[in-house]
């Protein structure tokens, strides 16, 4: 997966080598790499006003970065299978995520 953030000239790249790797697209640069996925990594997106991403991939795990803080804040579990893509809703505190186990979820990363 790919993700722009909204505002910074930065992107996010979710690979099957387990890693995320954040760039400055402007720059060509490498600002920093993600490594706690067990596997590939299939979705990621920013947050549009918090300084978050999420990320989900093939270990069935959604887990929720600060890029300030450079680390996992929280890991949310419940697919049972591949979780092949992972969106923050726009407004409400909420990851919508899909998996291979043939189910869409919806979660509320405020009050998880």
């Amino acid at each position: 997966g790919i993700a722009f953030h909204p505002k910074r000239p930065w992107i996010l790249v979710s690979l099957l080598s387990s890693t995320i790797q954040l760039w400055d697209y402007r720059m060509g640069t490498l600002i920093d790499r993600f490594e706690e996925h067990d596997g590939p990594v299939r979705g990621v997106d920013f947050h549009k006003t918090q300084p978050l991403f999420v990320s989900g991939g093939d270990d069935y795990k959604i887990k929720v970065w600060s890029y300030q803080t450079r680390r996992c804040l929280f890991t949310l579990n419940g697919h049972l299978d591949y979780v092949r893509t992972v969106f923050f809703h726009h407004e409400l505190p909420w990851i919508l995520s899909a998996s291979d186990d043939q189910t869409i979820r919806i979660w509320n990363w405020q009050n998880r």
